[in-house]
């Protein structure tokens, strides 16, 4: 199923933690609404970038998100939340740095471990850019 010109339920769905565990991660009919608005970010993001961006994780149901020790409050179980880098640009540093500068609407936009974005979209869109390392949680500077 095509959730946007670029990104299809697959993609925002596949988990080989899912596959490896028997888990379940085929989304809700009430979910696949937050996917779509997700993907139509992502489009937003790779416009901006100007390079396909690659996705790590999306959607994740409670089960596997549990089994991977996932967040208990995470944007990933109802679709609003990816993990993607995007080689083709720069760094993930330089990724949130340029969305962080731009216009874009966003819930949240993460840095972790300086290995990926977490990025997320919701209704009510609080533009926050952090950073998560081992150190804990901060603003991006």
């Amino acid at each position: 199923m095509q959730l946007s010109p670029h990104f299809t339920l697959a993609e925002l769905t596949v988990s080989q933690s899912a596959a490896r565990l028997g888990i379940d991660n085929n989304p809700p009919p009430e979910v696949i609404k937050n996917l779509e608005r997700t993907a139509l970010g992502l489009e937003g993001v790779r416009m901006l970038l100007g390079a396909p961006v690659l996705v790590s994780s999306g959607y994740r149901s409670p089960a596997l998100n549990k089994a991977i020790g996932g967040a208990k409050n995470s944007q990933h179980m109802t679709g609003q939340a990816v993990d993607f880098i995007c080689p083709g640009f720069g760094s993930p540093r330089q990724i949130v740095k340029t969305l962080d500068n731009s216009g874009m609407q966003f819930d949240q936009c993460i840095l972790e471990f300086d290995r990926w974005v977490h990025l997320s979209f919701s209704d009510k869109p609080r533009r926050q850019a952090l950073i998560i390392d081992r150190t804990g949680t901060r603003d991006f500077a």
